[in-house]
């Protein structure tokens, strides 16, 4: 079987560079990169992609082994039926590593058609190193790197208006755009670089906030030869990514005309506030999965499709985020609806097998963040405690004593966290139980039992659940 390459394929038309994209993984790969081509074959975008790898290790070279393309295998659940797309990506034209070749990364600043600036350095890719300089090349920080960038095309361009970048950074953080300007102004400072530069990077680069959800599990090693049978050519960099596909960006009327997303059928929003819609998916998606751990696993499931897929727990959890999650959500209900629609197609993707006991991660802190916000809202709202809800944190409370008929629990937690439990149930009074947990400010940043009825139900709950097994308890404590 040949190898991938543009001589091979016929794909050999080469695109200006209009992007920088920072990040060579699987995400931007399946995500970013997949839309670009899109837009590139179905939207006349004519945007070529220059690929920087953010760390010393790293997999330019194989990208360039194969001419910067790749196939992305789409696999997943579309309006209740299962699908398979394969897509030969080709939008990307080179791979750079700074850390061998930064004179050639630094030149991309000097691009006339250079538009955008893309990333997905993972959360802790946006950050600050006090010791990274213009000159010590290459920087540490990717910030650094950006900046260095930009002072390159301000010094290049004359400090032309019509010469800074748009900046989209994809990294999963509240305010990722907001954070990565901050430091690269707080870079302008430590190399003490003229103002001018910096008013240029206010005033004449845009930097959108953003949301990015797929579920990309990337290389399907354990299946490549399944893959690769159903392929032309030999491809090292295949990657695996569901169906679904959802991308909110800060930006106006301006960022739609720059690029025409309007013009591929892609889930993707350009909104002036996409708080709304981080929240919705905190809730909905997040909260689900959080809600479902421990409940689940208690009654004996291990993955997330057994679990929606099951009568009882399916039900439970579909009532949880449709009766109890989004009516506290701030959003229209077809949109609440078609949303949650589409995250129970994920869940039951048959192509993915996500173990429940790989997201019971930190659920304390999880929790907290994803489902109490609605369990609150639920209880404000319509005074009283919404049952599933108020019923899976019993299921939590329960699911870290560790062991359940015999059986040891998946508990993935701090120290500290697995300590305060073991010492927790000492006792078999679920009262104390109940009182001790939910007053625990530290865990939830309040004292729970201040909620009228919760730590009762929550007693009694876990008394139930003790006595009869998940499934009776539930039904006779939702009597």
């Amino acid at each position: 079987m040949k190898n991938l390459t543009r001589a091979n394929t016929g794909l050999t038309e080469k695109l200006p560079i209009k992007v920088v994209q920072y990040g060579e993984g699987n995400f931007l790969r399946a995500f970013v990169d997949y839309i670009i081509d899109k837009l590139n074959k179905e939207a006349d975008f004519n945007a070529g992609v220059a690929v920087i790898q953010p760390l010393p290790g790293g997999m330019v070279s194989m990208l360039n082994d194969q001419d910067g393309l790749y196939n992305l295998f789409l696999r997943g659940i579309k309006n209740g039926e299962e699908t398979e797309e394969i897509h030969t990506i080709s939008c990307v034209q080179e791979g750079l590593n700074p850390y061998t070749d930064y004179d050639k990364y630094l030149a991309l600043a000097t691009g006339e058609e250079l538009e955008f600036l893309i990333s997905n350095t993972t959360e802790a890719g946006i950050s600050f190193d006090e010791n990274d300089t213009l000159a010590g090349t290459p920087h540490t920080s990717f910030p650094a790197k950006v900046t260095a960038l930009l002072y390159k095309r301000y010094t290049h361009f004359e400090g032309a208006s019509d010469m800074g970048l748009t900046i989209i950074p994809c990294e999963l953080i509240n305010h990722n755009a907001d954070m990565l300007k901050k430091i690269i102004l707080q870079y302008a400072d430590l190399w003490d670089l003229e103002p001018a530069f910096k008013s240029w990077v206010e005033e004449h680069n845009s930097f959108h906030n953003t949301l990015v959800d797929r579920i990309v599990p990337g290389y399907p090693k354990d299946d490549i030869d399944a893959y690769q049978s159903q392929l032309a050519y030999k491809d090292n960099l295949i990657v695996s990514a569901e169906t679904f596909l959802l991308w909110v960006i800060e930006g106006d009327a301006r960022l739609k005309l720059k690029i025409p997303f309007d013009k591929i059928d892609e889930n993707i929003l350009v909104v002036e506030d996409m708080q709304p819609y981080r929240t919705r998916k905190v809730r909905i998606l997040n909260g689900a999965h959080t809600t479902m751990v421990p409940f689940s696993l208690l009654y004996g499931n291990e993955t997330v499709k057994e679990t929606v897929d099951d009568a009882f727990t399916g039900k439970f959890v579909r009532d949880a985020v449709f009766k109890e999650i989004n009516p506290t959500l701030d959003l229209s209900e077809e949109e609440l609806q078609e949303f949650a629609d589409a995250v129970f197609d994920r869940f039951r993707n048959p192509f993915i097998k996500h173990l429940l006991s790989s997201i019971a991660l930190n659920t304390v802190s999880k929790f907290k963040v994803r489902v109490l916000p609605s369990l609150l809202a639920f209880e404000k709202e319509y005074n009283r405690l919404p049952e599933n809800l108020t019923f899976a944190l019993a299921c939590l409370i329960r699911f870290y004593k560790g062991t359940y008929k015999g059986k040891a629990l998946p508990i993935k937690d701090d120290a500290a966290v697995v300590a305060f439990f073991k010492e927790v149930w000492q006792t078999e009074d679920y009262a104390k139980v109940a009182q001790k947990v939910l007053s625990n400010v530290g865990f939830w940043d309040q004292d729970l039992t201040a909620i009228s009825g919760l730590e009762q139900k929550v007693a009694i709950a876990l008394a139930l659940i003790e006595e009869y097994g998940v499934e009776e308890a539930y039904k006779k404590y939702a009597v």
